[in-house]
């Protein structure tokens, strides 16, 4: 029986269904994520009114932190 081929969308973007909290911790603690990918995050969080403060200042203070290699 032939399976149906997962769309690109959903393979490229699966931590996008994870709830908003939970991909700014992740974003937060992985010192590679894209300064472009941290930005939109910023902008989910600013546009969500019951975002946690605390979401916010951790996603700052993520963003103006050096880059680790």
């Amino acid at each position: 029986m032939p399976q149906q081929a997962q769309s690109s969308f959903d393979s490229q973007r699966p931590c996008e269904r994870m709830p908003l909290q939970d991909q700014v911790e992740a974003a937060v603690q992985d010192g590679t994520t894209p300064i472009s990918r941290l930005l939109r995050l910023m902008f989910a969080v600013d546009a969500d009114a019951t975002a946690n403060e605390n979401l916010r200042l951790r996603l700052r203070a993520r963003i103006g932190a050096p880059r680790s290699v």
